[in-house]
């Protein structure tokens, strides 16, 4: 448990960026990109994508692979699932609150054609 648990915190830190995030929307096209593929879209220089991309292979979230002088960028799902599976054991909860919220709403729009406030 406790090597899931700092595997999902990995996961879920890496995802805490929205560059990160980017990274991850733009490798999942299924395509290889090189770094410097991955960096000219954010405007970001190299050694900054690559702290990013090494947060992003420390929670195993891609991998990366050397052709010659180039480093070559994929996207390794299986964290995603994991991290997938334990939200969806908490679902339940914000399920309820937006099952609450919809009722809400629906009863004001009833009473607002009613007229009423």
């Amino acid at each position: 448990m406790v090597n899931n648990q700092a595997s999902l915190d990995r996961v879920f830190g890496a995802l805490g960026s929205p560059v990160r995030r980017a990274i991850l929307m733009r490798l999942e096209s299924g395509d290889d990109f090189s770094v410097s593929d991955l960096a000219a879209p954010l405007r970001m220089k190299l050694p900054a994508m690559l702290k990013h991309l090494d947060v992003l292979e420390t929670a195993r979230l891609i991998t990366r692979k050397k052709t010659g002088r180039t480093m070559f960028v994929t996207v390794a799902p299986a964290p995603l699932a994991a991290a997938s599976q334990w939200l969806q054991r908490y679902e339940r909860f914000w399920s309820r609150s937006l099952d609450k919220l919809l009722a809400y709403a629906e009863k004001q729009e009833r009473l607002a054609k009613k007229g009423r406030p």
